[in-house]
Order: structure tokens, then C-alpha cells, then sequence
């Protein structure tokens, strides 16, 4: 995996996240599998499998994680807000062609309304000024942004 940027706040929100489930989460899958062992034959048991397939999809969830935080680099806040560009972290305002706005989060960490800095969106954004037009190359199109604000 290749690095990726995150925030102070990223890096803590991913760490508490993974803690969660390694922690409480893993702990509820391993009971919903002993108590599904206890159902009789494991070969026709519904709930046995069940709760085998969600800690294979936990257990991988929980992998991801770790990579992510074993390759994040830890972007500097004074770094990140100087000269007014966007970066990871950044909450960018963006007007398209239509005019119709959009407000997004750069972030290598996800979350609601986050888009990659290896996006073709944060591609574009990265590195953008208020009132900067952009051009972003998405797979089916190209068009054109302008920045509105970056906070």
C-alpha cells in the first residue's frame, strides 16, 4: 500500500475506530459464533454461518485499517492551511458548470461527503485556490469547477 495523508484528527478517528473493532466488535462476533456452535449440526446451521461470514468481513475490515495506519503519514496543520489551497483535510466548496455547488472533504481516511486525494475529484481540488477553475478528468467526462471557498 502506498502512503497516504491523513490529518492529527484522521489518524485519531481511524485509531479509535480500529479500537472498536478489535475490541467490543470481535468480542460480539466470537459469541454469536459460540452460541450459533451450540444450535447442533454445524453443516445445515444458518446462524453458524452467519456469524462466521461477518467476523471474515470484520476481520478484513480490521486489515484494512491497519494498513491504512501503518502507511499514514500525518499531515502538519500549519502546513496544511498555509497559502490557502486545498489539501487533505480541507472542506472545499465547488461550483460546476451549471452552477450547482457542491461541498467536499478531502480525505485519504473517508467519511461522508470525502473524496480521495487520489480521486479524479481530489485530484483536481488538491493544491486549488478560491476561485481557481479546475478541471476534473472522470472516467466518463472531463468538466470544469470553479473553487468557492477551501476551509
Amino acid at each position: 500500500m502506498d502512503r497516504i495523508t491523513l490529518t492529527a484528527a484522521e489518524m485519531e478517528s481511524l485509531r479509535a475506530e480500529l479500537a472498536e473493532l478489535e475490541g467490543p466488535r470481535r468480542a460480539e462476533v466470537v459469541e454469536a459464533i459460540a452460541t450459533a456452535r451450540g444450535y447442533g449440526d454445524l453443516s445445515e446451521n444458518f446462524e453458524y454461518h452467519a456469524a462466521k461470514n461477518e467476523q471474515g468481513l470484520l476481520e478484513r475490515q480490521i486489515t484494512i485499517l491497519r494498513a491504512k495506519l501503518d502507511n499514514a503519514v500525518v499531515l502538519d496543520e500549519a502546513q496544511r492551511t498555509a497559502g490557502g489551497k486545498a489539501t487533505v483535510g480541507s472542506k472545499v466548496t465547488i461550483e460546476d458548470e451549471d452552477g450547482d455547488r457542491l461541498e467536499l472533504l478531502v480525505s485519504s481516511a473517508g467519511g461522508d461527503g470525502a473524496v480521495s486525494p487520489e480521486s479524479p475529484m481530489g485530484r483536481a481540488v488538491v493544491g486549488a485556490a478560491p476561485g481557481d477553475v479546475v478541471t476534473v478528468e472522470a472516467p466518463n467526462r472531463s468538466w470544469q469547477a470553479r473553487i468557492v471557498s477551501v476551509d
